[in-house]
């Protein structure tokens, strides 16, 4: 048997995140949009024939700006402050063997109709814009839930920030997006080893440079200025 196979790419993300600071640490922690455009080979109706039955769908995705000719057998999660070290396989980190992520996302709609379609409509993605895919299954409730499991070193680890903004941010970002970002600053994108409360933090989202600090255990949004007079989504 060999011990390597050829995965092909048959779709590729396009989500808000143009920047990997800020993506949600897992799946289904923002509720943003994001779409699943495929291939011209996949783009036939009968591969996706019922799939429109499902509420939730697995993306098979490539941690593409994680791309390493070397891996190391331990990482060091962000939630345990960037300083303790646990074993790969104990963990999500890009860093890998291979450098391949897994995410579960609502879906929204199998939609036939689009000008490059079928393609598909979903929220709650924590995947960068423009990362290959590799394959698309759908989520089964019987068999995916797990109600006796338990989450290891992760369980404790995540603490909700209260997230306000200024009467400038409510302004200068769409208010389609005000519980979106919300959600995103809510699990903290910042390193744990960082808790300056004067420190500036800016994320690019949806076109979007957003500023924000981080203080006894609040976020507040600044304002939010369009990147290169880009539109948002």
């Amino acid at each position: 048997m060999s011990g390597e196979m050829t995965l092909k790419t048959i779709a590729y993300v396009h989500s808000l995140f143009e920047d990997k600071f800020g993506i949600p640490r897992q799946s289904g922690l923002a509720d943003l949009p994001a779409e699943i455009v495929f291939e011209p080979e996949y783009r036939v109706r009968e591969a996706f024939r019922g799939l429109e039955r499902y509420s939730h769908i697995w993306i098979l995705w490539q941690f593409s700006g994680a791309v390493r000719e070397e891996w190391s057998p331990t990482v060091r999660p962000p939630r345990l402050g960037g300083n303790a070290r646990v074993g790969v396989f104990a963990t999500r980190s890009p860093f890998r063997p291979n450098p391949i992520g897994l995410s579960s996302v609502r879906l929204e709609k199998v939609d036939f109709d689009a000008p490059n379609g079928p393609l598909l409509r979903v929220r709650g993605a924590d995947i960068l814009d423009g990362t290959p895919v590799y394959d698309i299954k759908p989520y089964l409730a019987y068999t995916d839930i797990h109600e006796d499991a338990f989450g290891g070193f992760s369980e404790n680890s995540e603490r909700l920030l209260e997230v306000v903004f200024s009467s400038e941010a409510v302004e200068s970002i769409p208010t389609e997006l005000h519980d979106g970002v919300k959600s995103l600053l809510a699990q903290d994108p910042r390193p744990a080893y960082q808790n300056d409360p004067d420190r500036i933090y800016r994320m690019d989202v949806a076109g979007l440079n957003i500023e924000f600090y981080v203080k006894n255990g609040i976020a507040t949004v600044i304002k939010a200025n369009k990147k290169n007079g880009g539109e948002t989504v």
